[in-house]
This record gives C-alpha cells, sequence and structure tokens, in this order.
C-alpha cells in the first residue's frame, strides 16, 4: 500500500512539472544561457553578451589609456561574471551594466603589485607598503638607484659580481648586503584610483622620502659650500650628500644656481651594509698644566704644543642606508703617528678664561687638563653636529668594544648616575631619558661630562670624588642606541638641569 501512494506522488510531481514547462512553451518562453555580473559577490544585473560590455569597459577609458600610454583597461577588482540559465525577460543592456559598473567601483590596469614589509622591532608594529607600476621594469631601476644614493656605482657593481679587489693600505670592502624588508612583486590588476608609478625617477624619490610631494630644495648662492647649506638645512654634511647623490665629496665645487635637495630622508626601504674599513683615523690629544711660579700671576703659555696621534685602524662595521651605527668592531691598528700632549704652564692663581662661543656648534676655553674618556684607538662614529633632523650635543665613540672602561676626563664629583636600564636598547629606547645608564660629573669653573649608553655596573655614586682617569663606568648600549658607543657630552652647568652644551672637542683642540 506504501509503495502505490510512493509512486502516486512521484507521477503527481512529474505531471506539474510538465505543466509548468508547457505553459512556458504555450506563452512562447524559452530558456536562455545568458551572464549574471556581479561586482564584491553583489548581483549587478544580467547581460546576454559578456564580451560586449568587456568591449565596452575598455571603449570607454580613452582617458585612462591616454594617461598611462596604454591600450586596454579592465573592470574593477571583484568583478566577476558567471553563465546563467533563465527564462527571465529581463535582460539589461551592457550599457547598462556598465554605467553601474561605472557608479559602484573603479576600473582597472595591468601591472605589478610590489609589497614591502617590514617586519616588527622592540619598538614598532609590522608595516607593509604596497606601491604599483606599470612594468617591473621601472621599480628594479627604481631599488638600483635607492641602493647606489647610498654605495658608489663602481662599489656595488663590483660586490654583485664578485670583483672586489682586497684593501691594500686603506679602503672599505663591501662584506654583505641586504634589505631589512622583505620585497615581493606580483602581477596584478591595479586600481586606477591608486598612485601607479610610471617611472623609476618619481618612484625613487618615493623610495628615498616616503612621499611623492615636491621635496625642499636650496639654490646654491655665491659663497656657498656642502658644509655651509648643510648646516642651515639642519643637516650634517653626510645626510646632504645622501640626499644629493651626484656629490660624493664634501669639498665638491657647486656652481652658482645648482638646486640641492635639502631635507631629511624617510626612507621606505632600509639598506644593511656589513664593511671591513681600514682608515687613517686622528686620536686626540691631551691637555695638562704646570704650575709656574715665575710666570706673572692668572698668566700662562704653552711650553709643548699638543700633536694629534694616527691610528691606521680596521675595524668591521654597519652602515644603515648611508649612516654608519655604533655597532662597530675593532679588528686591528698601527700606529702611524703617537700623540703627543699639550702642556700649558700657568702663572700663580690662575684663572681660566670664559666661553668663547655657546650652543650648537659652540667651542668654550676650558683651560683646564683634559683626558681622553676611552682606550685607543676609537672611532667617532657621530660628531657634534646635526643629525635627522636635531642637534647631537656631544661625540659618539664607538670601536673601543662593549664593556671596555670609561674613565673620567678629569678630576671631579659625580652628580647624576642612573643605572636601572638594561645593558642592551635600541634606537628609540626612552630609558634614562634616551641616555641608558649615565653618569654625570662636575668639575671645577662649572663644568660637566657626561658619560651615556653605558652598562649598568657603574662603580661610582652621587658624591663619589674622582679623578682623571679614573673608571667610572663600562661601554655598553643602554638607551636609544645602535651599537656600544659612549656618548661623550661637555656642559657649561649642570646638563640635566639647564646647562649649555658645547663641543667635547673644546678639551681636545
Amino acid at each position: 500500500m506504501k509503495r502505490d501512494k510512493f509512486i502516486i506522488g512521484i507521477l503527481c510531481v512529474v505531471l506539474v512539472i510538465c505543466f509548468v514547462i508547457g505553459g512556458f512553451h504555450s506563452r512562447g518562453l524559452e530558456p536562455k544561457s545568458v551572464y549574471q555580473v556581479y561586482l564584491n559577490g553583489e548581483r549587478v544585473g544580467l547581460v546576454q553578451d559578456k564580451q560586449e560590455l568587456l568591449n565596452l569597459i575598455n571603449e570607454e577609458q580613452q582617458d585612462i589609456k591616454d594617461k598611462y600610454s596604454i591600450n586596454q583597461v579592465y573592470p574593477p577588482n571583484g568583478f566577476d561574471v558567471e553563465e546563467y540559465v533563465t527564462y527571465n525577460e529581463t535582460i539589461a543592456s551592457a550599457n547598462n551594466i556598465y554605467q553601474k559598473i561605472k557608479e559602484k567601483s573603479d576600473f582597472t590596469v595591468e601591472g605589478y603589485e610590489i609589497t614591502i614589509t617590514k617586519p616588527a622591532s622592540e619598538n614598532t608594529e609590522e608595516k607593509v607598503t604596497k606601491i604599483y607600476v606599470l612594468d617591473d621594469e621601472i621599480y628594479k631601476q627604481a631599488e638600483y638607484n635607492f641602493v647606489t644614493t647610498f654605495v658608489d656605482e663602481a662599489d656595488y657593481q663590483a660586490y654583485i659580481t664578485n670583483t672586489q679587489e682586497e684593501i691594500r693600505d686603506v679602503g672599505s670592502l663591501i662584506k654583505h648586503m641586504e634589505f631589512g624588508e622583505k620585497v615581493s612583486i606580483k602581477k596584478a590588476f591595479i586600481s586606477t584610483k591608486e598612485k601607479i608609478f610610471t617611472d623609476s625617477s618619481s618612484l625613487t624619490q618615493y623610495l628615498l622620502y616616503g612621499t611623492t610631494e615636491p621635496t625642499e630644495r636650496y639654490t646654491v648662492k655665491k659663497g656657498d659650500t656642502l658644509s655651509s647649506i648643510a648646516n642651515a638645512s639642519k643637516l650634517n654634511v653626510r645626510e646632504l650628500l645622501i640626499a644629493n647623490p651626484r656629490f660624493r665629496v664634501e669639498n665638491t665645487v657647486l656652481a652658482v644656481g645648482d638646486e640641492i635637495y635639502n631635507s631629511v630622508i624617510n626612507p621606505v626601504l632600509t639598506l644593511y651594509q656589513e664593511l671591513r674599513i681600514t682608515e687613517d683615523v686622528e686620536q686626540a690629544f691631551t691637555k695638562t698644566t704646570v704650575t709656574d711660579n715665575s710666570l706673572p700671576y692668572n698668566s700662562s703659555k704653552v711650553t709643548q704644543a699638543g700633536v694629534t696621534g694616527l691610528e691606521r685602524v680596521t675595524q668591521e662595521l654597519r652602515v644603515v642606508n648611508g649612516e654608519r651605527t655604533q655597532d662597530t668592531t675593532l679588528i686591528s691598528s698601527v700606529t702611524i703617528r703617537a700623540s703627543i700632549d699639550e702642556i700649558t704652564s700657568v702663572g700663580p692663581k690662575y684663572v681660566p678664561s670664559g666661553p668663547s662661543g655657546g650652543g650648537n656648534g659652540g667651542m668654550i676655553s676650558t683651560g683646564l687638563d683634559w683626558g681622553w674618556p676611552t682606550k685607543t684607538p676609537y672611532v667617532i662614529t657621530t660628531n657634534y653636529e646635526w643629525r635627522w633632523g636635531s642637534f647631537h650635543n656631544a661625540l659618539d665613540i664607538s670601536g673601543t668594544g662593549f664593556g671596555s672602561p670609561i674613565y673620567s676626563a678629569r678630576d671631579g664629583i659625580v652628580v647624576e648616575v642612573n643605572t636601572l636600564c638594561a645593558n642592551y636598547g635600541w634606537y628609540g629606547n626612552s630609558c634614562g631619558g634616551t641616555y641608558g645608564n649615565y653618569v654625570v660629573v662636575q668639575h671645577e669653573n662649572n663644568f660637566y661630562t657626561l658619560y651615556a649608553h653605558l652598562k649598568n655596573d657603574v662603580p661610582v655614586s652621587s658624591g663619589s670624588r674622582v679623578t682623571r682617569g679614573q673608571v667610572i663606568g663600562s661601554m655598553g648600549s643602554s638607551g636609544s642606541s645602535t651599537g656600544a658607543h659612549l656618548h661623550f657630552g661637555l656642559s657649561r652647568g649642570n646638563p640635566m638641569h639647564g646647562g649649555t652644551w658645547y663641543s667635547p672637542w673644546s678639551l681636545y683642540r
């Protein structure tokens, strides 16, 4: 019985279907093969001829073709077409569907998408930058231009072809080179609303400055030098040379009317170089005073001229986008000329003269005995100069090694100590007010010296009396630091409480 009912049910369904189909045929309706158009998953409508729609999209975009000098424009990203069978007579025209698409989204051109991924660090999150070009050769040329902004083109070619010559006397050798970011290139259909680079020069500017907006330029006037332009622009000469790679040396003769880029670069890429360098490095002489009662009261004269020493130093170091980091390893050194102390004889009741300059770049007459604060040989990785748009009020001294001794430059009293920071920091670390672990020593005549980025094993405390050459700490990389070094500052008045910074070279020159 149940079986009979089931068969009867099936027959009823078949009869209904036949009736419906018969009804369509009786009205003259036939199944049609059309195309359902989607945009980002939403239905736009039915179109009879897919190719007609695609041709219309391409034909109507002449302004885009002219802008990019191309022959083909494509539908938006998210566009999709599926074949569809329907009895519905409401089929839209290709133009109607085109207008709807045009209102909802942007058309695309065929090109390449470059993805630059900067990995997360101690104080920054991962950063992803997208760049679009019509031809991947545009990016490859711009990347080459970027590299040769920081590396001499001949040196770069020798490196990539493995034809570098060994260092004979002085010179440098590229041991390794890489980008800090992951770079991937793939073909893509690019929205015409995106910035699409069509030439390598504008893309090179973007890679260097992180913007497509015009960068600041300075027009050379009579008497200008790269040094004077850099100082007026709050840059150091190295930074100015990086921004203007057509100049390779500081003493380049400039032509009146030349335009020079004079803004700080903000690179999209990070080029790391591991270098071996052999160079002749000056070693400062120290100053000593001796009392000579035969001299008039409050008088002085130099009885032995100081001579700067010269060391031929071989070191391995890291350079990031053309700037040396403090991450320096001394390999060897040879003394070419030993330094000779400057000796000044002073009469009874001698009083040193006061300041002869001030502020950024200022020198001061100290008239005292000063020793060098680190071992020798050493390398100055950052001078008393502009750096990255702000003034660096000290000398960064590297090359003597992590944990090497730091000496008090003169007799004095320790007035401030910080040992709360980890021995290793990173660029941008704010521990110790960016100085990391530090010691401040007060000397006579209201002079102060600052010793920063130390290890936290400082052997002195506030109130300790120290003598010239006494160990007051050890070289570290605490606070805002890119490697082991000493940040050595000189001030008149306590530097942590409103003192005025002066060039530490005042102590030795």
